[in-house]
């Protein structure tokens, strides 16, 4: 019967969350988990090279057991905010913050349950085949996890990230695309020669008054969420800077919004003799598994094994999962209860950090028979 110690793997949450460990800088997480590992058998710990891409100071931190499997376990080291002031309240069965700073939930649950389980597999002498990753910059760019570098032999990935309670796991994930506009106008003195500039300001209202903003439709939305332009008041704006998003679960449907907002701009700049330099690139891609894929009915069997009610959810936001599925490696990112994250609310109840150590230690059972 499996048995998870709750004293030990809340003993191991509490050290984790007293880390400061930000999108970038990760490195003493990292050694954190170098050092906990530093007395298991059987065991291979690697840093890879991620960091020359990410600009974090530390590279994944990825861990074999055994031969490694071929399914990795995954969670992220940064937190969205800093943990440096936390003082952690626990209670007969949650724990949360005394409510000046984040708990860390998102992502130190799921660092602190795998952390557990490489603990129990290693220690006890039965140690199953399988690989542990711990990402960089999820909060961030998602660079970490877009450059992970595994072994050829690993062919399904399981991300314990999401803020859905445990039961709960992400079949559908949409995709983004951010962009970037810079429009160039030409300065002039705003009083004594206003008809001899082209105000950069004012193209960009003319053509951001013509893109539909907002939720476009049931599963695509489109963003501006920034804009800074102009020198001084008596300066006609030379340059101004956008950028924004586009989400959808559809590859087209993003590719199209974002055709759409250049065009405009462009046929707006034209028409006002400035000029635009447009870039977009794919800060994700969606993924979706339906219920005949492999992952989907290993996931749905093991959160059964756990005793829990298997819900697929969808999701308008990105995680590791959608990388590993972008690198061919397909994944879900599955519920662990990490409530209301980023915000000074956050909590995880101890019930749901025992039965999410339960779907990983029923995992590696079902993945080494």
């Amino acid at each position: 019967m499996l048995h998870i110690d709750t004293d030990r793997l809340i003993e191991i949450f509490l050290e984790t969350i007293k880390i400061d460990a930000l999108s970038g800088r990760e490195k003493p997480l990292a050694d954190y988990i170098r050092k906990f590992l530093s007395s298991c058998k059987n065991v291979e710990i690697t840093e890879d090279k991620s960091n020359k891409f990410s600009n974090s100071n530390t590279g994944n931190i990825i861990i074999k057991s055994g031969s490694g499997g071929n399914f990795v376990m995954l969670s992220h080291m940064d937190t969205a905010r800093s943990t440096e002031q936390l003082t952690p309240i626990v209670s007969e069965n949650k724990i949360t913050s005394s409510g000046n700073t984040i708990l860390g939930v998102d992502n130190r649950v799921g660092v602190a349950v795998l952390l557990y389980t490489l603990e129990k597999q290693l220690s006890n002498g039965s140690a199953k085949d399988f690989t542990v990753a711990f990402t960089t910059c999820e909060e961030t760019t998602l660079l970490g996890s877009k450059n992970l570098k595994l072994d050829k032999n690993i062919k399904t990935g399981f991300v314990f990230d999401s803020a859905f309670r445990p039961g709960n796991f992400i079949n559908s994930a949409c995709g983004a695309m951010s962009f970037k506009i810079k429009i160039i106008g030409k300065a002039s003195h705003s009083g004594i020669a206003p008809e001899k500039g082209v105000n950069s300001i004012q193209i960009a209202a003319e053509a951001l008054s013509k893109i539909r903003q907002g939720r476009i439709d049931e599963e695509t939305t489109v963003n501006i969420g920034k804009i800074k332009g102009g020198s001084a008041v008596n300066v006609i704006p030379e340059i101004t800077f956008i950028e924004g998003e586009v989400r959808s679960f559809e590859i087209k449907k993003i590719e199209k919004e974002i055709k759409k907002i250049k065009d405009i701009f462009d046929l707006t700049v034209n028409n006002s003799s400035g000029r635009v330099i447009f870039e977009a690139d794919w800060d994700f891609s969606p993924y979706k598994f339906d219920e005949t894929s492999q992952i989907y009915k290993t996931t749905v069997e093991v959160l059964s094994i756990a005793g829990l009610t298997p819900e697929a959810k969808v999701s308008l936001g990105g995680s590791d999962a959608n990388s590993l599925n972008a690198n061919g490696i397909p994944a879900v990112n599955l519920g662990i209860g990490a409530q209301n994250p980023h915000s000074n609310e956050e909590l995880i109840l101890i019930e749901d950090l025992v039965k999410t150590a339960e779907i990983a230690h029923h995992l590696l059972m079902k993945e080494n028979k």
